[in-house]
């Protein structure tokens, strides 16, 4: 059984993560506040400051695969004040731990956040320009960059996973046009990270994390095609836009349908 490092275990996504993926791998679960951890635990627990590499380097031993899930996930953060430690000095110290450790492979959390700069009416490609509008998009571009580097610098095969908008909890969603078309379920994206986790003979990829929803903003047919992605779930459907709002989508969005 595969030994997986999930750091941000105690995430929201983390946590579905871990319940969804407890009888696959052998999970070692990883957070700097271990008492959110779902109980009882799904696996080995370690507390974890991902700013701190000696403590990454600890958490990696022995692990064949890290994902890598722990940052601040606010936008509305400041650099100095958070981003710096946990979104960049985070990032640089899980590969390098990883790749001293000698791990197979890290699958990190990017976001759409990294291609937000894009029009509504424009779907993003895994290999299109970069365009955050915000420090927490950069930063995930900074760990799409670190992947690459640890991919062909180091040998370290990389994958990074570009997450659209998560709510497992569907009352609490917004439904908006963004939303909708970014939307990517729970079953959807676990499935996604064991594909990334489990699939042979790739060295980098960056994939996309989104639902097959009737629109996409981010384009999914490399992320089919690498990894063998097969999205279950439509936003449309799920929240019920119905034909009216799907026409009306179609006259707003002309561009956007897509794979």
């Amino acid at each position: 059984m595969r030994k997986v490092l999930v750091t941000g275990a105690a995430g929201r996504i983390g946590s579905v993560f871990c319940l969804y993926a407890a009888d696959r791998y052998d999970l070692r679960l990883a957070d700097i506040r271990i008492e959110a951890l779902n109980a009882p635990p799904v696996g080995e627990v370690i507390e974890l400051e991902i700013a701190d590499l000696d403590a990454c380097r600890a958490a990696c031993q022995g692990v064949d695969t890290v994902l890598h899930l722990a940052a601040d996930p606010s936008p509305r953060s400041g650099f100095y004040e958070s981003f710096l430690d946990n979104n960049v000095k985070g990032v640089y110290n899980i590969f390098e731990a990883a790749r001293e450790a000698g791990c197979r492979r890290v699958v990190y959390a990017s976001s759409v956040q990294a291609i937000e700069g894009y029009p509504l009416d424009e779907q993003a490609r895994t290999d299109g320009a970069v365009r955050p509008l915000n420090m927490y998009g950069a930063c995930k571009v900074f760990g799409e960059a670190t992947a690459h580097c640890y991919a062909y610098g180091h040998g370290l095969s990389s994958i990074a996973v570009r997450i659209g908008s998560f709510e497992y909890n569907q009352a609490q969603f917004n439904a908006n046009s963004r939303n909708l078309s970014t939307f990517v379920s729970a079953r959807d994206l676990c499935q996604l990270f064991v594909r990334c986790i489990d699939v042979e003979n790739v060295q980098f990829a960056i994939v996309h994390g989104v639902s097959d929803n009737r629109f996409k903003r981010m384009d999914l047919t490399t992320t089919r095609e690498t990894v063998g992605y097969q999205p279950q779930d439509d936003a449309f459907v799920q929240f019920g836009v119905g034909l009216v709002e799907t026409e009306r989508w179609l006259r707003e969005h002309p561009r956007e349908k897509g794979a």
